[in-house]
């Protein structure tokens, strides 16, 4: 690795500031997490404000946008060579928490117990702050770099990206003109039983938000009819309970499981590593379920039931009833085809399906100097460790990047233990001090590693 110019890069900002960029970068989180940037509404432009304030004090030019009114979006760029540019993508909204399951106020920002907590600390505020002090660090240097290097922030992520990532591809392509890699969220550290590994999300299932819609008569609870909306409502969704899946392996995962297979316990390490054997076996699959709800959603296409309304009235049976479903399908072919296959299950229910939301599926290579650059550092500032590709089963805003043919990548090299994911999305969402500090500098060297010559 560039010993030399990492201590470059530190030195610089340790020379222009009182505090290492570490520590900078930990005031600087804890002031993001008490913006509320709660998505609904978003306001989103809150943190630009934040961000824009740094990059003022900082002397680097930044342009915004808003998609909507308080829907911003930020994006500041650092000239270099001629090698395709590097963006660093991070998204600042985060989602609802209710205070009444919380130890303390969600957006407290609160320091304790060598934690720093608050919704978004992990998704994905911290992340955000580790490539904002990179792309600082690299400012403050005045080191030549081979390639031009984009800090982007945008809004609405945790609904889809559509007044974000998405916007900005079709209003201001020109962000990602020139552009060859691409890091965001996605994949972290994870110490194991056996060892470190570092998981690069290279690919995710693919989300297909649909509706259920049922028409039928309406009448008074006292005297139902043979079919209404609501059974045929229920009808559909007993029809999807029942028919599961078929189970299948797509080779993204597949690599994943073997890799998964060296540090596995002795009950998961033979199946892991020959799992197109393992998934012809029910009982084994009800095991997974039962093992990693995350593990087994990659053994197939899975919709889970989330939404549901029928009458607004005890005894009134309505005229229309409909229920909403969270589909994420294997990366291996169109949501088109899924759909048509839903919709012949579902035929004889007498519902129509609407697709809310589908995005297409792409898998990034790990040939890249990016992918490349994470194993070298992560190898030699963590003696060990192993970095293996990964697939999620949520989405992330890559999947808009991959569409336009920029290998993407999630990853932020913090190593979060496998017991605080579940805080994603949860109640008492924290990160560690010391895990974030360091994740910062290894951040810092493994895009040094890619921008410099």
């Amino acid at each position: 690795m560039r010993y030399a110019l990492i201590v470059l890069l530190l030195a610089a900002g340790s020379e222009a500031h009182a505090q290492a960029i570490e520590d900078q970068a930990l005031d600087w989180l804890q002031t993001f997490v008490r913006i509320d940037t709660i998505n609904p509404p978003g306001n989103e432009t809150r943190a630009v404000e934040f961000l824009a304030g740094i990059l003022d004090a900082e002397g680097i030019a930044y342009e915004t946008a808003e998609s909507a009114p308080g829907r911003g979006n930020l994006w500041a760029r650092l000239k270099g060579g001629d090698e395709p540019a590097l963006i660093m993508l991070q998204h600042t909204d985060v989602v609802p928490a209710d205070p009444k399951y919380w130890t303390d106020d969600p957006l407290s920002g609160e320091i304790r117990d060598g934690y720093l907590w608050g919704r978004g600390t992990l998704d994905m505020k911290s992340t955000g702050i580790s490539q904002l002090a990179t792309f600082i660090s690299l400012h403050r240097a005045g080191v030549p770099l081979n390639r031009d290097v984009v800090f982007v922030a945008t809004a609405d992520e945790e609904a889809g990206g559509y007044y974000g990532a998405g916007w900005l591809v079709e209003h201001h392509p020109e962000i990602f003109e020139g552009a060859g890699l691409l890091i965001n969220e996605g994949g972290s550290g994870q110490q194991r039983s056996k060892e470190l590994l570092f998981q690069v999300e290279v690919t995710q299932k693919v989300p297909v938000w649909l509706r259920l819609t049922a028409v039928d008569t309406p009448g008074h609870g006292s005297m139902p009819n043979a079919t209404s909306s609501v059974t045929r409502i229920v009808s559909a969704l007993g029809t999807l309970y029942q028919n599961p899946f078929e189970p299948r392996l797509v080779p993204a995962i597949d690599e994943m499981f073997q890799a998964l297979s060296l540090s596995a316990s002795s009950e998961w390490e033979e199946a892991f590593s020959n799992m197109g054997r393992a998934i012809q076996d029910d009982e084994f699959l009800k095991r997974l379920q039962e093992y990693s709800p995350f593990l087994h959603a990659l053994t197939r296409d899975t919709c889970s039931m989330t939404r549901f309304e029928g009458s607004n009235k005890i005894n009134v049976v309505p005229p229309e009833a409909w229920a909403e479903l969270d589909c994420r399908i294997l990366p291996d072919r169109p949501s088109e085809v899924f759909v048509d296959e839903l919709r012949e299950l579902l035929a004889d229910t007498g519902v129509e399906i609407e697709v809310l939301m589908a995005f297409t599926a792409a898998v990034s290579a790990t040939d890249t100097e990016l992918y490349e650059a994470i194993v070298e550092v992560t190898g030699e500032r963590h003696p060990g460790s192993r970095v293996i590709p990964y697939v999620s089963t949520g989405f992330t805003d890559s999947h808009f990047f991959r569409d336009l043919g920029i290998p993407s990548y999630g990853f932020n090299p913090m190593v979060v233990p496998e017991s605080e994911f579940s805080r994603i999305h949860g109640n008492d969402e924290r990160v560690n001090i010391e895990a974030f500090k360091r994740g910062v500098i290894d951040h810092l060297a493994i895009i040094a590693t890619v921008v410099y010559d």
